[in-house]
C-alpha cells in the first residue's frame, strides 16, 4: 500500500497526541484528526474574535499540525506519538475541555485544508504566538483580529505573516495514517520504490554531511554502493553498521533529512514534486503493466506452482483478471486484506512465502534449485552463491554461442558479467540496465537450456 506520508500529505484519521513533554511519560490519546483541531482551536483562540481571523488561525493549525505528521517529526525520534499537548513544544490540548459553537462549524468546514508554500508539497509550518505575551517570527494571533477588523480576508491574513507565495490546498483526502517506514528491512539486492526513496534523502544530506558519497543515478536497486554508503551513513550516528535499512536507520535518515531542509522552520527548503514523484509507484493493481508486472508474475507463477492454493494461471505482462485471481487467493490464504492489489505488506508476504518455497523445495525440484529466480536483484560488485549460479548460464551460453561475451565463474559480479546481462537484456528488449531481476533470470536460464 502507497505510504502516504512519501508522496501527497493527507489529512489522518486520527492521531495520537502525547499529554505532556516528549520525554516524559505521560498519557496518549489516540483522538480523531478533526476533533484535535477543535480543541487546540479552542483552546487558543477566543470565539469573540471576527470570523476571518478566527479561520486564518485555524489554517495555520491545522497546517502546523500536518507538518509535525507529515514530517514524522516525532517518529523520526524514536517517539510513538505524533504531537504532543504543550505549546511549548507544539499546541495546547485541554483533555476534555469545553468546545465553541462557531469555531466547531469553522473547524467542520475546513478541517481538510492546509497551507503550502510556493511550489512545495509538504504543509507548511505555520509558526505562530499569541502575539501579546510572546512574540515570534510566524503569526501573530491577536494580530489577525486586528487584520481581520480592517477587511482582511483570511488569506490576506496569512499572507500577511507567511509571505505572498503562500496558497490553500482544499479538501485534501482523508484516510488513515501510515508510516513511511515500509514494514521491513532494506537490504541489497532489494528493489523498491523506498530504495529510491532513501537515496534523494541521503542525497539531500551529503550537501550537508559530504563524508556521505552522492549517488548516482537514483533508482530503485539496492546495489553494493547503496550499502557502503548506508554503513558509512550508520558509522557515522552511532548505528549498528549493517549496511540493511531497519527501522532505527529508516528514521535516522528521515530526521536528518528533515534537519537540513528545515522542513520543521518556517524557512524550510521544503519538498518539491519532483522529490516525491515516483517511477512505478508503491502498489500493483489491475490493468497495470510493465517490467514490475512481469516481475510479479514469475514469483506468483513459482508460488503458484509449488503450492495448489493458488491458481496456476497464464499471465503476460498486464495486471489481468489472471493476475487478480491469483492475487486474491494469495491474499485469502495468508490471511491479508482481500483487495486483488499487490500493495507493500502483500508483496512482503510474497517475498516471504517465495523465499520459504526456495528453502523447502521437494526432492524431486531440487535438481531445478539452481534454474529459479534466487529472489533478489544480483547487480555490479555483488559476491556469492546467486553469482556463480549466474555466471555458469552466461558461460553455458557462450560455449553455444561464441559472439555471446565469455565470463569468469568466480562469485564476484564483475564488468564482464555485467556486459553479458546488458547484452541478454538487449536481445530481449529488456532495459539495459546490467542487473538481474526475475525477468532477466527467466531469459538467462532459458536460453542457457535450450
Amino acid at each position: 500500500m502507497e505510504s502516504r506520508q512519501i508522496g501527497r500529505p493527507i489529512i489522518p484519521t486520527t492521531i495520537i497526541v502525547h499529554l505532556g513533554n516528549p520525554d516524559e511519560e505521560s498519557e496518549e490519546l489516540n483522538v480523531s484528526f478533526i476533533d484535535y483541531i477543535k480543541n487546540v482551536s479552542c483552546s487558543e483562540l477566543f470565539p469573540s474574535w471576527p470570523e476571518a481571523a478566527l479561520r486564518s488561525n485555524i489554517l495555520a493549525i491545522i497546517s502546523f499540525t500536518l507538518n509535525r505528521i507529515y514530517n514524522e517529526y516525532y517518529k523520526s525520534q524514536g517517539y510513538f506519538f505524533d504531537i504532543t499537548s504543550l505549546p511549548n513544544y507544539d499546541q495546547t490540548y485541554k483533555k476534555g475541555r469545553d468546545l465553541f459553537d462557531n469555531i466547531v462549524k469553522i473547524v467542520d468546514e475546513i478541517f481538510n485544508n492546509y497551507i503550502v508554500k510556493g511550489d512545495h508539497i509538504e504543509p507548511y509550518f505555520a509558526s505562530y504566538c499569541d502575539g501579546k505575551k510572546t512574540l515570534c517570527k510566524g503569526l501573530s494571533q491577536w494580530g489577525t483580529v486586528s487584520l481581520a477588523n480592517q477587511g482582511k480576508t483570511p488569506t490576506e491574513i496569512l499572507k500577511y505573516y507567511y509571505g505572498k507565495d503562500i496558497s490553500i490546498i482544499q479538501n485534501a483526502m482523508v484516510s488513515d495514517p501510515i508510516d513511511s517506514y515500509p514494514g521491513f528491512p532494506l537490504k541489497i539486492g532489494d528493489v523498491s520504490e523506498h530504495v529510491r526513496i532513501i537515496k534523494r534523502q541521503l542525497n539531500r544530506i551529503h550537501v550537508n554531511y559530504p563524508a556521505i558519497q552522492e549517488l548516482n543515478p537514483i533508482h530503485e536497486f539496492y546495489d553494493v554502493l547503496l550499502e557502503q554508503e548506508v554503513k558509512k551513513f550508520q558509522d557515522i550516528f552511532d548505528l549498528e553498521i549493517t549496511g540493511i535499512i531497519d527501522k532505527a536507520t529508516w528514521y535516522k535518515i528521515k530526521y536528518l533529512y528533515n534537519a537540513v531542509k528545515k522542513l520543521s522552520d518556517i524557512y524550510a527548503e521544503g519538498v518539491s514534486q519532483e522529490e516525491i514523484e515516483m517511477k512505478f509507484g508503491l502498489e500493483l493493481k489491475k490493468n497495470d503493466q510493465g517490467p514490475h508486472v512481469q516481475g510479479l508474475h514469475y514469483f506468483l507463477r513459482v508460488i503458484a506452482y509449488f503450492d495448489e492454493d493458488i491458481p496456476f494461471l497464464t499471465v503476460d505482462s498486464i495486471y489481468d483478471d489472471h493476475t487478480y485471481q491469483m492475487v486474491v487467493a494469495f491474499q485469502k490464504k495468508y490471511e491479508l486484506p482481500v483487495t486483488g492489489i499487490v500493495d507493500v505488506i502483500t508483496w512482503n508476504k510474497m517475498k516471504e512465502a517465495y523465499f520459504e518455497i526456495l528453502s523447502h523445495l521437494p526432492k524431486d525440484a531440487l535438481s531445478h534449485k539452481d534454474e529459479i529466480y534466487p529472489g533478489i536483484s544480483l547487480s555490479l560488485g555483488m559476491n556469492g552463491d546467486e553469482i556463480i549460479t549466474l555466471q555458469q548460464f552466461l558461460t553455458d551460453i557462450h560455449k553455444k554461442d561464441n559472439s555471446f561475451p565469455p565470463v569468469d565463474i568466480w562469485g564476484c559480479f564483475d564488468s564482464k558479467t555485467e556486459e553479458a546481462v546488458k547484452k541478454i537484456q538487449e536481445e530481449y528488449q529488456l532495459e539495459k540496465t546490467g542487473r538481474v531481476g526475475p525477468l532477466e533470470w527467466k531469459y538467462i536460464v532459458e536460453k542457457a537450456k535450450k
